[in-house]
């Protein structure tokens, strides 16, 4: 189980970076697409929940580029629901 500490912004409105408490990943992993997702217990369902572009998981960070025109108010709360259960 993982929780957010802080979200910071980044130059691109459509990437979030998420702070984490504790460590998810013992290598870096990147996803461009839920296809590529598919099996990963992390950014698979962040994908089948929110409507992302991209997924960069490390190990205590992950980075998220979500689709234009969604909003990050509906994007957090399954990030945060996902990482709960890891």
């Amino acid at each position: 189980m993982a929780k957010v500490c802080k979200y910071e912004s980044t130059p691109n409105p459509d990437a979030l970076k998420c702070l984490l408490d504790a460590p998810i990943s013992d290598r870096p992993r990147s996803f461009i697409g839920a296809e590529q997702a598919e099996g990963d217990p992390i950014a698979g369902p962040m994908f089948a929940g929110a409507k992302l572009r991209a997924v960069l998981i490390n190990t205590d960070w992950i980075s998220i580029n979500k689709e234009p025109g969604a909003d990050w108010k509906d994007i957090k709360p399954i990030v945060e629901r996902v990482l709960a259960d890891v």
